[in-house]
Formats: structure tokens, C-alpha cells, sequence
């Protein structure tokens, strides 16, 4: 059942207005004794020419379409929680949710709150997964929602009913004949799970790193580089880019693929929950 990549894509997802400018895209390669190398890290714009939303995330998604043997480990949440969503209601429904509020993003978390609070549950119901692996946020808490939003109707949408594509833990039926994988990444729990620094090191007013920000940063990188090869001038990128999204990319990829390795996938396969509202492969 087991696919196995011979490239690892990370993604460092945004949902602005002009997301080809924060989400970046790492690629890995693995040796021949199994150890994994950085081989190209950069900007969703700068590999595209857009970075209006809708025209890079339809780049976004030619690029998984034309990739083979590939593993994409995406950080935005590839479901919504079954609380919120209805308890008939299956991974299929949730997209038919989300276009109904057409551009409205925000709304369609807020409607996710108005239910929440109908059930008497708390505002913000966090997924089994989210749960097991200390997500920061609920899939529609106001800072994730338009991740949320946007990955799942204008990325998630388009690859869904393509059968050489397997969203997972959604698609696990479809492994032997794919030629590439979706799986949702969570780069704050990836670090936390390696025992890295987790915080700290994002400064998303931009400028000149802080001298605490660039001290979190070489601690991190130094411990990335027990797990992954990286390039100098990587390294340099990932120094030099203030809202630490370049960091992120590499960390999606690398918890991508450790997780691959280690998960019981045909444990996860048969969980209803997960197939329900989805699962992080950190």
C-alpha cells in the first residue's frame, strides 16, 4: 500500500490577497542511504510570476499536477471538525460548505463559530488530530481560517477527483496507483516533536532581524541540519526572510517525510474520525 516519494515538497501555505508572496515551497530529495537534502527553496511568485492569490494558487496546483513521485506535506488544515460540520456530514460536504460563501473566507469561520456555540460546545473545537499533536489553532480560528479557506476549495477542490492524486488520510485507497501524495503539515508541532525552537523566530513586522529572532534562528537551523542537508545559501535564505515562511517550508517537508516513515498508515486509514476531517503528518 505504501507509495514512496523520490521528491518531498514542502509548503508554507498562505491565503492573502497576494499569497504568492508568503507561501514558499521547499523541495527534498533523499540519498541512497535515506538521509534527505534541501534541493531548492523559494517563493511561490518568484517561481510562477503571480502573486495575486488566484492566478499563484492555480500555479500552485499545475505544479502538483505535473509532479511525479511526490509528496507534498502542505501547512494548511485539510478539514474541518466534525462538530462543526454535522455529524452526517462527510469530507465531500465540506466543500460544498465552503462555496457556498463564496469569497468570504472570514464568514464561513464564523458560521463554523456560530455552530460551535448553537451545540454548546466551545467556540473553538479543535480536531482529534489537532488535539494529538498540539496544533496552535483550531482549523477556523480567525488566524487560519483563510489557509483554511483557500487551501482546501482552490487546492484541495481542483486535485480532489483526480485518481493519480491521494489526499490523505482521505484517499489511502488510491496509494498504489498515485503519483503523488497530499498530506497536511504542521510546522510549530514538527518542531516541537524534534524539540527545536518553535517560537521566537517569526518576525512578521519584516525589517532587520532581532537579535533575539536571529539567536532562535541559528539554534534552529543548527538542529535542522542533523535531520536534513542544507545548503549554505539556503541558509542564508532562511536567515534573511523576516516572517520565517522559508523556515517553514523546509520544516513542512521534513515533518512530511519523518512522518511517512513512521506513521501505521493503515492504522490512520481505518480511523473514521481522520476521514472525516483529516490528520497531521508531522
Amino acid at each position: 500500500m505504501l507509495f514512496e516519494p523520490a521528491a518531498i515538497y514542502g509548503v508554507d501555505f498562505s491565503g492573502a490577497r497576494l499569497a504568492g508572496r508568503t507561501t514558499w515551497i521547499a523541495r527534498l530529495a533523499v540519498g541512497p542511504r535515506g538521509r534527505a537534502a534541501l534541493r531548492s527553496l523559494g517563493r511561490l511568485d518568484e517561481l510562477c510570476g503571480h502573486a495575486e492569490r488566484a492566478p499563484a494558487l492555480a500555479a500552485l496546483v499545475e505544479m502538483i499536477r505535473r509532479s511525479a513521485g511526490a509528496l507534498w506535506a502542505m501547512d494548511f488544515p485539510f478539514g474541518l471538525p466534525v462538530e462543526v460540520m454535522g455529524e452526517e456530514a462527510r469530507w465531500r460536504d465540506q466543500f460544498r460548505f465552503l462555496a457556498e460563501w463564496g469569497e468570504d473566507g472570514y464568514g464561513a469561520g464564523e458560521e463554523c463559530l456560530r455552530r460551535a456555540e448553537a451545540l454548546g460546545d466551545p467556540r473553538h473545537v479543535r480536531r482529534k488530530t489537532d488535539l494529538e499533536e498540539q496544533a496552535p489553532f483550531d482549523p477556523y480560528h480567525y488566524r487560519i481560517i483563510y489557509q483554511t479557506f483557500h487551501g482546501m476549495r482552490d487546492v484541495l477542490g481542483p486535485l480532489r477527483r483526480e485518481r493519480e492524486t491521494a489526499i490523505l488520510p482521505f484517499h489511502y485507497r488510491r496509494l498504489a496507483a498515485a503519483r503523488r501524495v497530499l498530506v497536511e503539515a504542521c510546522p510549530a508541532s514538527t518542531l516541537r516533536l524534534f524539540g527545536l525552537p518553535y517560537q521566537n523566530y517569526k518576525q512578521p513586522e519584516g525589517g532587520l532581524l532581532l537579535a533575539k529572532r536571529r539567536r532562535v534562528r541559528v539554534a534552529l537551523l543548527s538542529g535542522l541540519r542533523r535531520l536534513v542537508e542544507l545548503p549554505t545559501s539556503a541558509c542564508r535564505v532562511m536567515m534573511g526572510d523576516p516572517g520565517g515562511d522559508a523556515i517553514d517550508a523546509v520544516v513542512a517537508a521534513v515533518g512530511g517525510l519523518r512522518s511517512w516513515r513512521a506513521t501505521d498508515h493503515r492504522q490512520v486509514a481505518r480511523c473514521p474520525r481522520y476521514r472525516r476531517e483529516g490528520r497531521l503528518y508531522v
